[in-house]
């Protein structure tokens, strides 16, 4: 997976814009690069700062970290996205670059800890502002930025919603929560708690990993949409290799580094399912294209079954579409790759991030 990861980011850089690209897509038989993106740009940083130069020099053949990392934060910082700014401060902070102070800036001045954004916003910036190297000042932004995460935190189920508990949520899909509503606020809270020594954050963190490894399907699948209400899975696909090959493998490892809690059966399940998907008696690794495929989705028309199933269970909590599995079975292939993929998937297996597991 490392190397179809570093194979992946060195065609996935765009030269000619500085960046990494939105994704690689397979269209009418040829291999297309689509876009460019500062949030993956971001997270190939952040896995980046845990490797061997070696491995920085062949997933970035046309520019050096340092100045890839400066030219993100000079997007970054005119940025009204949150999520961009905050996985830049995060890869700035990792890379210990100049550009801190002004990304920290324009990260407060957003109000993260008040405004409308979504659990994952939220929890990519308590992380940028806790993970190592040592917090900087931070006005009291993380505290409160944890404090708005264990405020949404549904301790009965386990499970973070989609929006924090302040912020309007739609009413057919406020109580549907997907897999990284779960990953990343126990990610952030463990480093928080790593920073802090705070109790309340730890039991969250905890909490949530037990109920996510409990829902986990029969053959390693971590499920999309979940009942924030009632901890039960609302709509099983599609299930994406990002989650399984790095997104739920990081969150357990950062929490294993925070608590010494280990569940090395979900992440063995978890990689497991990604080289022997059932569903497609087949894998999403293509090792001939050099590259691990998106997702497995179901066969439908505009992702249909989830709208049903937010529809069915907002209705009555109990109640579900139930032809979903036969009328759209889960055997579509989404063949299409993006840098944070590749970023994750570095990031979760890397030497630096094995040691941090070490409580």
């Amino acid at each position: 997976m490392r190397s179809l990861a570093v194979d992946g980011l060195r065609r996935m850089y765009r030269p000619e814009e500085g960046l990494f690209a939105f994704r690689l897509r397979r269209a009418e038989g040829q291999d297309r690069l689509e876009g460019t993106s500062l949030r993956y740009t971001a997270v190939v940083l952040i896995a980046l700062a845990d490797e061997p130069n070696d491995v920085v020099a062949a997933s970035l053949p046309a520019t050096g970290p340092h100045e890839l990392c400066g030219r993100l934060a000079g997007h970054a910082v005119r940025s009204s996205d949150l999520g961009d700014v905050a996985l830049s401060l995060w890869a700035a902070r990792r890379w210990r670059h100049e550009a801190v102070p002004a990304l920290l800036s324009r990260l407060q001045s957003m109000g993260p800890a008040r405004g409308a954004y979504p659990t994952v916003e939220v929890s990519w910036c308590l992380t940028a502002l806790t993970v190592e190297p040592a917090p900087r000042p931070d006005d009291g932004l993380a505290e409160a930025l944890a404090r708005r995460l264990l405020a949404s935190f549904q301790p009965r189920t386990g499970l973070f919603p989609h929006w924090p508990a302040d912020a309007r949520a739609s009413w057919m899909r406020g109580h549907v929560a997907c897999f990284a509503d779960l990953v990343y606020p126990i990610q952030a809270l463990s480093h928080y708690y790593r920073a802090v020594q705070d109790p309340s954050a730890l039991d969250a963190a905890r909490a949530c990993a037990r109920q996510m490894c409990a829902l986990q399907g029969p053959q390693g699948q971590w499920w999309w949409h979940y009942d924030v209400r009632t901890g039960r899975v609302i709509e099983k696909y599609p299930v994406y290799a990002v989650h399984q090959d790095a997104m739920g493998p990081m969150a357990l490892y950062a929490l294993q580094a925070a608590s010494g809690d280990a569940y090395p059966q979900a992440i063995a399940r978890s990689v497991d399912w990604l080289m022997h998907a059932p569903e497609l008696n087949g894998s999403l690794v293509d090792r001939a294209a050099k590259v691990i495929w998106r997702k497995v989705a179901r066969r439908e028309p505009n992702k249909l079954s989830r709208s049903l199933q937010a529809m069915a269970s907002r209705v009555h909590p109990g109640l579900r579409f139930p032809g979903a599995g036969v009328l759209f079975p889960p055997t579509a292939i989404d063949y299409e790759s993006r840098p944070y993929h590749m970023g994750w998937v570095l990031y979760a297996w890397s030497a630096g991030s094995a040691l941090e597991r070490r409580p």
